[in-house]
């Protein structure tokens, strides 16, 4: 697993960390057994500091998603996944298509969230409706 993180985000990084692992095991990207990146490893890959990196494992842990077995890593406890993680592949590849359709239209990426954001409320507000 690779962390991409952005210091423009507002999200201070170790929750970028924590969301990113959260966001793969609710993809079925991360499975139970799984073994995170080391903090070295991270470090060494985005060069952020090494505490950041242990405050967003601690954070998994506390959650119960990742346990940390000294000398060996952190590795998967857990999984976010649902049953509906087979249908993710056919729905990425829409999503992917619709956004090449917004880009080739002009929207910009903070529009692009905008609009996912509020078309997202809105549905699920329907939905409890």
């Amino acid at each position: 697993m690779e962390f991409h993180l952005d210091p423009r985000s507002g999200l201070p990084m170790y929750l970028q960390i924590v969301q990113q692992v959260k966001d793969a095991l609710r993809l079925g990207l991360l499975d139970v057994g799984d073994q995170l990146p080391t903090v070295r490893e991270v470090v060494a890959a985005i060069g952020i500091n090494p505490n950041t990196v242990a405050k967003a494992y601690r954070e998994l842990e506390r959650d119960g998603l990742v346990v940390a077995r000294p000398g060996r890593g952190t590795f998967v406890a857990s999984s976010l996944g649902s049953p509906s993680v087979e249908h993710h592949d056919a729905l990425r590849r829409g999503l992917l298509a619709w956004l090449r359709e917004a880009q080739r239209a002009g929207i910009d990426e903070e529009s692009i969230r905008a609009l996912v954001s509020s078309t997202l409320r809105e549905a699920l507000d329907r939905r409890v409706a």
